[in-house]
């Protein structure tokens, strides 16, 4: 599994903290993290909670990555972008509770934290907790476990819902503001990453001109 760590302009200060903490917890499963920043508040790319979205769902829906770590200073505006994009589910998540909720029951493929939210001492250990419930089973089982069988269905319903109240991503980004894409894409380190790992060849070619 490949995860994508994106940070927010207001949290950029914290990127570092919370790629440690992923790494430590996801390395021994195998997986892999790519970290498509921002790196610090003084990177030249600055990324606002609304391409954050942007970013997410070209990394989703390309297969560049198969699941999106990210968040801003509340989480929730990180929570509303990433969610008015096709193929991103995005779960709000404050503790490790809720990661393993959202992922036995909702079955996501994103996760919006609230870095300013009770980011105090410990917040290293509880960033470390949360990955750990998150990605500790296969994620949709249920959770309950005799629940399993309705929240599964339930999730088959959502998936067929949101094929027809969400269109193409590669319809969708032609119309936004050039400028606003591109701000999403012009992270330091997101040519080299996407373009190795991305395995849809229109998703390619549309971020490539995206970016001329």
């Amino acid at each position: 599994m490949k995860i994508a760590l994106i940070m927010e302009n207001s949290q950029a200060a914290k990127n570092a903290v919370v790629e440690k903490a992923l790494k430590k917890v996801v390395e021994p499963m195998g997986f892999e993290v790519k970290n498509y920043g921002m790196y610090s508040p003084e990177d030249k790319a600055q990324l606002t909670y609304v391409q954050i979205g942007i970013l997410a769902a070209v990394l989703l829906n390309s297969g560049a990555a198969d699941y999106v770590i990210t968040g801003c200073g509340t989480g929730e505006g990180a929570m509303l972008a990433c969610n008015s994009f096709p193929g991103v589910i995005c779960g709000h998540v404050e503790d490790p509770l809720d990661a393993y909720t959202f992922a036995q029951i909702n079955d996501g493929n994103a996760i919006a934290i609230p870095f300013a939210k009770g980011f105090g001492w410990g917040g290293d250990l509880n960033l470390e907790y949360i990955f750990e419930k998150l990605f500790c089973e296969p994620s949709g089982q249920g959770y309950p476990r005799e629940r399993a069988v309705p929240e599964q269905r339930n999730k088959r319903i959502l998936d067929e819902v949101r094929k027809i109240t969400y269109g193409d991503l590669a319809e969708i980004l032609p119309k936004l503001d050039r400028e606003l894409v591109k701000g999403a894409l012009a992270g330091e380190r997101f040519r080299d990453y996407f373009f190795a790992d991305c395995k849809c060849e229109k998703m390619k070619a549309l971020v490539e001109a995206l970016l001329k």
